[in-house]
């Protein structure tokens, strides 16, 4: 029997948590640019491991302190509204906030951001690589 993998952040580190199926491929890492940063851009995005804990997103990775990120906010703050672009499309996200970005831009040596795909963003075509 294959165990099923899921990715909360999309090209970051797999989680078998069956838990973590209603969150596969809700985060996704951006450039200054709005930009989706993917392996191919970014190796060391797959050093970023993941886990779900106690309503939270706990983030690892080597030399860092863990990041842990709610879950389930309910984004009804437009201030924190952003778009990224994945691909061709332009997608209706939610910044993760200044912490989130300073982690993921130290460990990835890069200005980045994490943000979360808006609930009412529909459906995210993401290329293959």
């Amino acid at each position: 029997m294959t165990t099923a993998l899921y990715f909360p952040i999309v090209c970051c580190g797999a989680v078998s948590d069956s838990r973590a199926a209603g969150y596969d491929k809700r985060w996704l890492i951006v450039d200054e640019h709005g930009a989706w940063v993917h392996q191919s851009h970014c190796e060391k995005l797959a050093d970023i491991q993941l886990d779900l804990r106690l309503g939270y997103l706990v983030m690892r990775a080597p030399g860092m302190l863990r990041l842990d990120i709610p879950l389930d906010v309910i984004e009804d703050d437009d201030s924190v509204r952003r778009h990224a672009q994945v691909g061709e499309q332009r997608v209706d996200v939610v910044d993760e906030g200044d912490v989130a970005a300073a982690w993921v831009s130290n460990f990835l040596e890069r200005p980045c951001r994490l943000v979360k795909v808006h609930p009412d963003a529909g459906r995210v075509l993401w290329p293959e690589l």
